[in-house]
C-alpha cells in the first residue's frame, strides 16, 4: 500500500467548501488554474492530493482575511488532505512546500491554518531526529531530577566577551544548570564569537574542575553552513556541551546539516514564530510545525512560557510543550526537551508542572534570577526551590517559610 502524508487544516472560504477543498488539493499536487489535457484521471488517481475529510464547522458574514473571493457567506471547515509519498519522497523541504506552500494565498481561501500532520515511517528512516533529546541533555548537564534551571545572557547585545564571561562566572558560582546566548547575539565586532566562546568556556571549565559540575552553555552558531560547522567545532574543542541555532533563520536544510555534523545537543530557538501563528486564521499550529524541526534534529525547542510577556495564551504554551514531549510518530519515539522562557519566575513553576505532568524541561529566567535582592546565587536557589515545591505539591508560600532565598524572591516576583 502506498504511504501517504496527511495534513489537517482549519479552512474558511467564501465559495462552496468542496470546490475550495478540491482547488487546494489540485494546487498542491497535479493541478493548476485550468484543466490540462495531460492531467488525466489516471495521473490524478496516482499523484493528485486527495480530500480525505471536509467537515463544516460554522458560517460568518465577513471574511477573516482580505483579498479572497467576495461572498455573502463564509464557511469555516475542518479539511484533511493526503498526498502519496511518491510525489516528493521523504524530504522535509519538499514536504514544507507541499503542506504549506501556495495554498494560503488562493482566492478561494479567506482563512487557512495548518493544525495537524501525520507522516509515514519513511520520514523516520530518512531523518534520525534529535541525537540527544531529554536523556542526552540530562546526562551532559548532570541534572537527573527536576528541570534544568537556566537563563539568558542580557543585555542581548553590547557586552564584550569579558563582560559576558563575568556574567557567566556569577551564574555558574550561583549554581545555574544552563545558560544560553540571546538569539540576537552572534558574531558582532563588540563580542566576536570565537573570543566569547573562549572566555566563557575558561570560566565554565575552571568551575567544573573545582566542583565537578559543568554548566551547559548554548552558544548561538546561527550562520551559513560552513560558519555553523566551524563554530560548532570551536565550541566542542573548548569543552562545550551545546550549540544554539535560530530555526527560521537557518531553515530545514541548515538544521538537518547541523544535526549531521553536531556532536552536541542543538538548542533550537523559534525567533519569528509569531508571524507564522499569531493570526488564528492563518499559518500554523505549533504541533505540526515542531514535528519537522524535531525530525531535522532539534534537541531543545522553545515553547514560550506561562503568563509570558508576549501575546500567546497559556493554553497554547502548554499545548506546544505537550507536543514537544510526544513522539513525532511511532517510528520516531525520541522526544525533545521543551524550553520555557519569556518573563518567567518561580511563580509559574507549579502551574507548569501540573499542566505537563513532568519536569523534563529547561526553565529559563532572566530578570527572575538577576533581579533577586540577594544576588544571582539567591535567584538561582529561589527558582530551583520553587520547582521543589511544585514537584512535592507544597504551596509556594509555605515552602518559602523555610527558605529565605525563596521568601525574598516572592517579594519581587509579584
Amino acid at each position: 500500500m502506498t504511504e501517504r502524508i496527511h495534513a489537517t487544516y482549519w479552512l474558511e472560504t467564501g465559495v462552496d467548501p468542496r470546490t475550495a477543498a478540491e482547488t487546494i488539493a489540485g494546487e498542491q499536487s497535479s493541478g493548476t488554474f485550468i484543466a490540462l489535457p495531460n492531467e488525466t484521471p489516471e495521473l490524478k488517481a496516482r499523484s493528485g492530493a486527495r480530500v480525505e475529510r471536509l467537515d463544516v464547522l460554522d458560517h460568518s458574514e465577513t471574511p477573516s482575511l482580505a483579498g479572497g473571493a467576495e461572498s455573502k457567506c463564509y464557511t469555516q471547515c475542518t479539511l484533511e488532505l493526503s498526498w502519496p509519498i511518491e510525489n516528493f519522497g521523504p524530504s522535509l523541504p519538499n514536504l514544507m512546500s507541499t503542506i504549506a506552500g501556495n495554498l494560503f494565498e488562493l482566492r478561494q481561501v479567506s482563512g487557512l491554518r495548518l493544525t495537524g500532520l501525520r507522516l509515514p515511517d519513511s520520514f523516520a528512516k530518512a531523518y534520525p531526529g534529535p541525537a540527544f533529546g531529554i536523556e542526552g541533555t540530562r546526562k551532559l548537564s548532570g541534572v537527573t531530577h527536576g528541570p534544568l534551571i537556566g537563563t539568558i545572557i542580557k543585555p542581548s547585545v553590547g557586552l564584550s566577551p569579558q563582560e559576558t564571561a563575568e556574567q557567566v562566572k556569577a551564574l555558574v558560582a550561583g549554581g545555574i544548570d544552563f545558560i544560553k546566548d540571546d538569539e540576537l547575539q552572534a558574531d558582532g565586532s563588540h563580542c566576536p564569537f570565537d573570543e566569547r566562546v573562549r572566555a566563557v568556556m575558561r570560566v565554565v571549565n575552571d568551575h567544573a574542575e573545582r566542583t565537578g559540575k559543568k554548566v551547559m552553555v548554548a552558544f548561538n552558531v546561527t550562520g551559513d553552513l560552513d560558519q555553523m560547522k566551524r563554530r560548532h567545532d570551536l565550541v566542542l574543542e573548548q569543552g562545550g556541551a551545546c550549540v544554539m541555532a535560530v530555526l527560521n533563520s537557518i531553515g530545514l536544510v541548515g538544521m538537518h546539516e547541523l544535526r549531521k555534523h553536531s556532536q552536541m545537543p542543538i538548542h533550537a530557538h523559534r525567533a519569528g514564530w509569531g508571524y507564522l501563528t499569531r493570526s488564528e486564521a492563518l499559518g500554523w499550529d505549533y504541533a505540526p510545525w515542531q514535528m519537522l524541526w524535531r525530525l531535522a534534529g532539534a534537541d531543545h525547542l522553545h515553547v514560550n512560557g506561562l503568563r509570558n510577556k508576549f501575546s500567546e495564551s497559556d493554553e497554547s504554551v502548554i499545548a506546544a510543550a505537550r507536543a514537544v514531549l510526544s513522539p513525532v510518530m511511532d517510528a520516531a519515539p525520541l522526544t525533545a526537551m521543551p524550553v520555557f522562557s519569556s518573563g518567567q519566575t518561580g511563580l509559574q513553576a507549579a502551574d507548569t508542572y501540573a499542566a505537563i505532568g513532568c519536569a523534563d524541561l529547561i526553565h529559563t529566567a532572566g530578570g527572575g534570577i538577576f533581579g533577586h535582592p540577594g544576588g544571582v546565587a539567591a535567584g538561582v536557589e529561589a527558582l530551583r526551590e520553587a520547582w521543589v515545591a511544585a514537584m512535592e505539591g507544597v504551596p509556594l508560600a509555605r515552602h518559602a517559610e523555610r527558605n529565605p532565598a525563596l521568601k525574598a524572591a516572592l517579594e519581587f516576583w509579584k
